[in-house]
């Protein structure tokens, strides 16, 4: 029994071990025909070869990608496919395999069938003394990098060739600049570091001080919006120069939304910045020839005007008949005055210097114009203004508003031609709506200073409309204007923050419209006043001693004069060495009054000279030129001030009381 038993338990094993051997054969037949499936449809090049690399089975991806059948490659080497370059390089690799190593990147070129060549990338593992391959093609792939790589040194040879122009990338993640050699220069960057990628503090850290809250507000708003944003600004380089940049950038967003990166180019606007500077000079220097020949007559009348009742006043002096003197001496003061007005607004008009932005009501100045402009136009043009019952306020350079207003003139007085007609500048305070701001670029909506010059010539075209803004377009003929007036006005507006506007028809006149942000300055302006009421009314220190320094006998005896007038003790010097004299004796000398041109050495240069003697010395300079006046917030230190000439008596006296006080 226990013999049946044990036949019963082995034959039970038997037929267990024949249902394993059935289940893995199939297992096997079910993975070899997965294996087969995929060795037939992959659209890589699979192969098996030797250690020689004969190639003993390779998949119908050989086929479709080179057009050789299996059986025109099994049994051979892949010498014959191989393009001659690659030969060595790929007999290299298959001694590699032979020896044991792996293949995991390696191209080379097959030829096809057709007799062109494809790319293929390899990869590659020794097996049983079998060499199992896997090659991609990747021809395609190829040739878009090498076209991207053609476009790109193209692009940088391009951009090489325009001097000034660089390309700059912000990195999000990592917040750093990463820039090539023409930003590095222009940034006055190292060149190594700026194309490995510096930190955004350093690379703002050459941006002018006066700019860079205004970039890093710019770079901060981009990256919070799409679209391309562009900004100019000066770059305070190493070399102690200063450099204007236009930058341009356009910012890209992940799938997220999330900013990853900011891309542009900046370029060197240095140059063109000079070349506006000396356009608008010229522009100045033109219209003030053109001023020339009206205004000496106009001198001359002005200066009859003083001569005349000055002749007077000696003969009645003379003639002990001095009771009508007063009215011969106001007759003189009124002319004196217009002529001291008109020679400070042509100084004005033809500084060089450009001013910063100030509050300026566009009444008052139109008003200060007037004169002048009735010089200028003529006897046979009538003048008109029609201004705004309201102080119109705006921010703007006063000195290129009265520029822009004098071309804008001269421009309607040449249009009148002989014929004569009538010139009018009429201010207005003025809405921009939002649908008005779309038609301009970068103009917001708001109130508006609005200043429109309209003349009654012969108009314009459209055609001559079209392009009556563009640089260097004019209808004047040769030698008779640069046809850089009306586009030199219309950069005025837009760099005040406004724009330009112009209407004109054929036959009816035309006027141009200038629109400048409305800003009310009179809180500011009363501020002022207030501040220099206060120094005039301090009382005058009778007991004080002053030193008057003026190379113009008449000018010093003059304040001399008026000093002693007022129970000043006054000592004088003529020259900058004999004033330097005075000031390092033992001498009291409570103030300094003095030109600032003098003969030996300069009025800042005496006084320089004498602070080892006297370090808290008080000044009061003179001077007859504007640009000086214009920047005496640069040249005077505390407790010093400037006074214009030709200045009155009270002017000076205020001024003297103020610094004494």
């Amino acid at each position: 029994m226990l013999l049946a038993e044990n036949e019963r338990l082995r034959n039970e094993l038997v037929a267990l071990r024949a249902s394993q051997q059935t289940a893995s054969n199939a297992y096997a037949a079910l993975d070899a025909r997965e294996r087969d499936l995929f060795w037939q449809v992959s659209h890589d090049m699979l192969g098996i070869a030797d250690t020689r690399c004969v190639w003993t089975s390779v998949n119908p991806a050989w086929t479709t990608v080179l057009g050789w059948e299996a059986d025109e490659i099994l049994g051979k080497t892949s010498e014959w496919l191989e393009h001659p370059d690659d030969r060595q390089k790929t007999r290299d690799e298959v001694r590699r395999l032979a020896e044991g190593k792996s293949t995991l990147t390696f191209e080379n070129r097959y030829r096809t069938r057709a007799g062109d060549y494809r790319i293929l990338s390899w990869r590659a593992e020794p097996f049983d003394n079998r060499l199992l391959c896997v090659a991609r093609d990747v021809t395609r792939e190829r040739e878009h990098e090498l076209a991207l790589s053609d476009s790109m040194d193209f692009a940088r040879l391009a951009l090489s060739a325009v001097s000034g122009v660089g390309v700059w990338t912000y990195d999000v993640a990592t917040d750093r600049f990463f820039c090539d050699r023409a930003i590095s220069e222009l940034y006055g960057i190292d060149a190594t570091a700026a194309l490995n990628g510096i930190a955004r503090t350093a690379f703002l850290a050459n941006v002018h001080e006066g700019d860079r809250a205004a970039l890093r507000a710019t770079m901060e708003g981009g990256l919070e919006r799409s679209g391309d944003l562009e900004l100019e600004y000066r770059v305070a380089h190493p070399d102690g120069s200063t450099r204007w940049v236009l930058s341009r950038g356009h910012t890209y967003f992940d799938e997220s939304n999330n900013p990853v990166r900011r891309t542009g180019v900046g370029i060197d606007m240095t140059q063109q910045r000079r070349l506006e500077e000396q356009l608008r000079q010229s522009l100045k220097m033109e219209a003030v020839g053109q001023l020339t020949g009206g205004l000496a007559h106009d001198f001359n009348n002005l200066l009859q005007g003083i001569t005349g009742p000055l002749e007077l006043i000696r003969r009645l002096v003379e003639l002990g008949r001095t009771n009508t003197l007063g009215r011969y001496i106001d007759m003189a003061m009124s002319s004196a005055q217009r002529a001291a007005g008109l020679t400070r607004r042509l100084l004005a008009f033809a500084r060089r210097q450009p001013l910063d932005p100030n509050f300026v009501d566009v009444n008052e100045l139109v008003q200060g114009l007037e004169e002048l402009l009735r010089r200028t136009m003529g006897e046979s043009i009538g003048i008109g203004f029609k201004l705004d019952p309201q102080p119109c306020w705006t921010r703007c350079d006063a000195n290129q508003l009265e520029s822009a207003l004098l071309n804008l003139s001269i421009n309607a007085r040449d249009a009148m031609h002989e014929g004569g007609g009538t010139l009018t500048i009429e201010t207005s305070r003025e809405r921009v709506d939002e649908e008005q701001a779309a038609t301009r670029h970068d103009v917001p909506a708001g109130m508006y200073v609005c200043i429109a010059v309209s003349d009654t010539g012969a108009g314009m075209p459209p055609d001559v409309l079209r392009q009556a803004f563009e640089p260097f377009f004019t209808t004047k003929p040769l030698g008779q204007g640069t046809g850089l007036g009306l586009s030199m006005v219309y950069g005025f507006a837009g760099q005040s923050g406004g724009f330009a506007a112009l209407e004109s028809e054929t036959g009816t006149g035309t006027t141009v419209r200038l629109f400048l942000p409305e800003r009310d300055g009179r809180l500011e302006q009363a501020a002022m006043e207030v501040s220099s009421q206060d120094a005039g009314l301090r009382e005058t220190k009778s007991t004080a001693t002053i030193l008057v320094v003026e190379d113009d006998p008449d000018v010093r005896e003059l304040v001399i004069e008026v000093l002693s007038e007022l129970n000043f003790t006054v000592l004088q010097a003529f020259d900058g060495p004999s004033g330097l004299k005075e000031l390092m004796s033992d001498a009291r000398i409570d103030l300094l009054i003095s030109d600032v041109g003098l003969p030996g050495m300069n009025g800042r240069q005496m006084v320089d000279a004498a602070r080892s003697k006297r370090p808290a010395l008080r000044v009061l300079f003179m001077t007859g030129y504007t640009e000086l006046a214009s920047a005496q917030g640069e040249l005077l230190d505390e407790g010093m001030q400037m006074i214009t000439k030709p200045f009155s008596i009270e002017a000076i006296v205020n001024r003297v009381q103020g610094l004494l006080g």
